[in-house]
Formats: C-alpha cells, sequence, structure tokens
C-alpha cells in the first residue's frame, strides 16, 4: 500500500470512466455472444449469487431482469448447499454469480454444485482465470484491471454495467447505444470531487447514517452503506424506502444523517412520499438525485440524469457516494485503502 492514505482508492475511482469505454468498446460484444449462447437454452428462472458488494450488483441484476425481461429471480443463500447439503432441482435455471476475484470458496463450491443440479452457470468476474470462471459453463469478464484498494469501486460500476449489457442482449437488445453516454458523464460527475470534500465536513462526526431509495436506486443505497461502513467505519443503514416506513422511521431525528438516492423515474416517484415524511421529522437529509428534489433537500448532489435511462442510473449515482466515503474516511483521520480486518479475497465457505 501508499504511504499516502487513500491514494489507491482515490486512483481507481478515477480509472472508472475509462473503464466503462472499456467494456462497451471491447466487452459488448463477446457479453452479447455469451447472451445468445444462453438465450437459447431459454431459461425459466434466475439464481443469483454473491457476496458483499458483487451482491449489491447482483440486486441490481435481480431488477433489471424482472423489470425488462418478466423473468422472476431470486438471491441464492449459499449455506443450503455449502453447509446444509441441499441438492435443489436446478434444471433450465440460470445462476449467475458475480465475485472480483471469482476466489471466494463459498461461491466456487455453490457454483459447481449448481451446475451438477442442472443449472445453467454464468460466472461474472474480474479474473478469467479465476476458479469461479474455471467451475461455470460460461463466462464475463469485466475488464475492470487490477484492484489494490480493498474496497471496491470501479469493479462494481463495471459489474453494473456488464449486467446490463448482457440483460439486454438476453433479450435480444442491444444497450451499448444507451449505455454509451455513460463515461463522459462519469467523468463529469467525478470532476465535481470538490463538492463532495465540502460535504464530507458536515458528516464527519456523524454517529450513524441512513441511506434510503426504492427501484434501481436501492442496490445504490445498499452499497453505498457498505462502502462507508467498510471505510469510515460510521454504522450505515440502508432500507428500501418502503420498509423505512415500516418501522425504522422512529430513529430518524435531525441529528443522524439520511442519504435519499432519487433515482430519475418511477423509484424516484415511489419515493416521494418517503421523503416527505422525511421532512416532516426535520431529518438532515441528504439527496442524489436531480435538481429539484436536492434543492428541497438539507443538503445533497445533483446528478446529471436527464436523457439517461432510469435502469442506467446506478452506474452514476454510486460515483459521489463513493467519494463521500473516501471524504468522510479522510477526514477522520483514517486509511480507505486498508480498513482494518478486511482482506480482497474473503474465505467463507
Amino acid at each position: 500500500m501508499s504511504d499516502r492514505p487513500g491514494v489507491i482508492m482515490s486512483a481507481e475511482m478515477a480509472e472508472q470512466p475509462e473503464v466503462l469505454r472499456r467494456i462497451l468498446g471491447r466487452g459488448a460484444g463477446r457479453i452479447g455472444a455469451v447472451a445468445a449462447e444462453i438465450a437459447a437454452r431459454k431459461p425459466r428462472f434466475v439464481l443469483l449469487t454473491a457476496r458483499g458488494t458483487s451482491d449489491n450488483a447482483a440486486l441490481y441484476a435481480k431488477y433489471l431482469l424482472e423489470i425488462r425481461l418478466g423473468l422472476p429471480c431470486g438471491l441464492a443463500s449459499m449455506s443450503t448447499t455449502t453447509a446444509y447439503g441441499a441438492k435443489p432441482d436446478l434444471t433450465d435455471v440460470l445462476v449467475i454469480t458475480i465475485s472480483q476475484s471469482g476466489g471466494s470458496p463459498d461461491l466456487v463450491a455453490s457454483t459447481k454444485a449448481a451446475r451438477e443440479a442442472g443449472a445453467v452457470t454464468l460466472a461474472v468476474t474480474n479474473n478469467p482465470d479465476s476458479a469461479l470462471a474455471a467451475v461455470s459453463e460460461h463466462h464475463i469478464d469485466i475488464l475492470a484491471g487490477p484492484e489494490r484498494a480493498l474496497p471496491a469501486t470501479k469493479t462494481y460500476t463495471a459489474s453494473l454495467l456488464a449486467l446490463y449489457l448482457f440483460v439486454e442482449a438476453l433479450g435480444g437488445g442491444d444497450g451499448a447505444a444507451a449505455a454509451g453516454v455513460l463515461p463522459d458523464l462519469a467523468d463529469e460527475i467525478l470532476g465535481r470531487r470538490a463538492e463532495v470534500t465540502a460535504l464530507a465536513s458536515r458528516y464527519r462526526f456523524a454517529e450513524r447514517m441512513v441511506i434510503t431509495s426504492r427501484g434501481y436506486g436501492y442496490p445504490t443505497a445498499k452499497e453505498a452503506a457498505l462502502k462507508l461502513m467498510e471505510t469510515s467505519y460510521i454504522p450505515a443503514l440502508s432500507y428500501s424506502g418502503a420498509d423505512l416506513l415500516h418501522g425504522p422511521l422512529a430513529m430518524v431525528d435531525n441529528i443522524s444523517p439520511v442519504i435519499a438516492v432519487v433515482t430519475d423515474g418511477r423509484g424516484g416517484k415511489a419515493l416521494q412520499p418517503v421523503l416527505d415524511r422525511l421532512r416532516g421529522r426535520g431529518a438532515d437529509l441528504f439527496v442524489v438525485g436531480p435538481q429539484a428534489q436536492v434543492e428541497a433537500a438539507s443538503a445533497g448532489f445533483v446528478l446529471p440524469t436527464a436523457g439517461v435511462a432510469e435502469e442506467l442510473q446506478p452506474v452514476l449515482e454510486i460515483l459521489p457516494l463513493q467519494l463521500l466515503a473516501y471524504e468522510v474516511t479522510i477526514a477522520r483521520g483514517q486509511d480507505p485503502d486498508a480498513p482494518r480486518a478486511l482482506a480482497k479475497i474473503t474465505e467463507t465457505r
């Protein structure tokens, strides 16, 4: 690791526009070919398998598959096979396993078991030579390049884009044209780092945070909470806006910040009653989203989402929140490159 705190994570966040361009330029064709092979098998159901940051990318894929293609999806419980030895019938089921490293033993074991149970298996990794890629029938390389900082940043947005292109191709479409706006917009957002640095001073002493969203923005809320917890050690609780109203709203006050990810589209409209309730409680509300929503909040970051399809906005939404996690961590005198007790490959079994 570098002697300067956060230099590696900072550099990898800055690489994201180029990684997105690489996927669109070099990866889209291969992703389309894999999708065509799997579409020919006519999967009847999808199971998504992942841990940590990749689990949030899997949740994004679940929204895509159910909304865009009408395919029912579930998030797999790996221990049913790895710990309990269950043998489900996975004939004609597509099992997608998402992992930055492709090296976690439970992911490899559960994918191997799924293939033996009749599933069509697809690994989405940043390592085509990984054990996970080897046991899977199909593989998509997210082309993010080596990621050395322990908090995943560029592999998360790369996974989102790769999964979007895969789902669009699985349905017979081509998502590359719609996604072509993302690299330049990512450049624009990351170029506004000074805005986030100023906001970080507002939250450096926070004792906890609540992060909420609905629809396509919900995986962003979960990933933002994970980034804040693993870098700054601030307890960050993520909730769907609908779930927040079912009890947890009682803990919201005017001291603990609430971050709302407001997607420009149906998800943002569904979140509106939650935003109204939060304002009514005097919450310190930070909004990542459209101009009008930010203006009605205590603070925020305006996203350039005009003309960007709702299902693509999560690739952009997470960027200012990655920066926020980084800047809050630096402001608290900690090193975001090397959070305590974390390893790049988690040896769960």
